[in-house]
């Protein structure tokens, strides 16, 4: 018998390294009576850390393992079983499953059938437009999938044609564990190359004609896609079970993530819905009527009194009129409404007509006083440099040092005329 690392199973059950396997089960047998949660209720966690000491002990498999390398061999052997996860941290330390990188779902572990292995979810993105999260879509959706083959049921062959590899015992890899020192190994692993990974081998002449041992087949499959009103950007339309099979394994679900394309005319915020709206001068002063076609075609009149200014860069809203919110539709935010007045022209009008309006407006501010000793000088159209951050501000401030005047010279471009 090989030399034993680790006897902290065997200590469970009692018994020493060089039990028999009968010696074990009676050992059990007798722990099991003592600790069952029927007889015992508070000792459910050393009921199962004996079930485990026992399961492993009596397995040839892991027993070897676990007798040649200890913990380190059981882990990268897989021992313990689905739903052993926590005994396995609470005797060594360290959840197995977490060490051998299981997940939930969509990552191959525990699935919602029981401790079945779930199969990964299949993510694509579907690109809308902002009117159908607004109206609601239906659409379809072709994609291609595995499905098991229903020419061998997914098994690769004919009845038996199926064998576990012997070269990896049907793991898949080889792990190869080397002792470098007393209590301390060193594991390397690598694909089988036997199986390519499978774990199983099927000869040449058994495999299923129809997907060449594969147990699986590509198929074609066609969604019908619900966009609901007032869904997300971001948000997952959810077909459960639709994603890949394959054997032994319950299918993932195929997840839609909505892609909102940009709009011309509207942005969305949450519930609310925002526009630029571009008027003149006339129609910020006196008053305007405009149209505004929304997201399901119909047209908004929209009306702002005369004598109520509408000043460069200010919003309005119109309330109810935002985006529906998602499965109550009939409530809605609101729609803002930011105004762009556009100004004339330099010498749109005459002097003499410019002198009229000026009657018409209200009365300029107080002339200040200017004092003769005052140096005259002209106001010219000017390109502001770095306004975009601080960041820029200070680039636009150092570039000035190069210039005349130093580094309080001019930080703007101006144009003359």
């Amino acid at each position: 018998m090989a030399n034993v690392v680790d006897t902290k199973l065997y200590d469970i059950l009692g018994v020493s390294p060089s039990a028999s396997e009968n010696e074990l089960k009676k050992a059990y047998r007798k722990l099991a009576k003592e600790y069952h949660p029927d007889k015992n209720p508070d000792a459910g966690d050393k009921f199962k850390e004996i079930s485990f000491a026992y399961e492993v002990l009596t397995n040839p498999e892991k027993k070897e393992l676990y007798d040649r390398y200890g913990e380190q061999g059981l882990r990268e052997g897989g021992g313990g079983g689905a739903g052993m996860d926590d005994i396995f941290s609470h005797i060594f330390g360290g959840g197995l499953f977490g060490f051998m990188g299981g997940q939930g779902r969509g990552g191959g572990g525990g699935g919602r059938n029981g401790g079945r292995r779930r199969g990964e979810d299949m993510v694509h993105p579907l690109k809308v437009s902002l009117e159908d999260l607004y109206n609601g879509k239906t659409t379809k959706l072709q994609l291609s999938k595995n499905v098991l083959c229903a020419s061998c049921n997914g098994a690769g062959g004919k009845a038996g044609a199926v064998q576990k590899c012997v070269a990896c015992r049907g793991r898949g890899m080889r792990i190869m564990i080397r002792q470098l020192a007393p209590g301390m190994v060193q594991q390397m692993q690598s694909v089988c190359t036997d199986c390519n990974g499978e774990g199983e081998v099927i000869s040449e002449k058994d495999r299923c004609k129809k997907c060449e041992g594969r147990k699986v087949n590509k198929e074609t499959k066609l969604l019908e896609v619900h966009v609901d009103k007032g869904m997300k950007h971001g948000q997952k339309i959810s077909f459960t079970g639709e994603a890949d099979q394959a054997p032994g394994t319950e299918p993932g679900d195929i997840l839609l993530v909505l892609q909102e394309k940009e709009h011309e005319g509207f942005r969305r915020d949450g519930h609310d819905l925002h526009m630029t709206q571009r008027i003149g001068l006339v129609e910020a002063l006196c008053g305007f009527q405009l149209a505004v076609t929304h997201l399901d075609g119909r047209q908004l009149a929209v009306k702002y009194p005369p004598g109520k200014v509408i000043e460069p860069g200010c919003i309005r809203v119109v309330k109810g009129e935002g985006m529906p919110q998602y499965r109550n539709p009939f409530e809605k935010g609101d729609l803002f409404i930011k105004f762009d007045v556009q100004f004339p022209e330099n010498n749109w009008i005459s002097p003499e007509k410019l002198s009229e309006l000026e009657d018409l407006l209200p009365g300029r501010a107080e002339v200040p006083v200017i004092s003769s000793e005052a140096e005259e000088v002209d106001l010219q159209d000017c390109e502001v440099r770095g306004q975009g951050s601080a960041g820029a501000r200070r680039e636009a401030y150092n570039d000035s040092s190069d210039e005349e005047g130093g580094p309080h010279g001019p930080g703007v471009q101006c144009a003359h005329q």
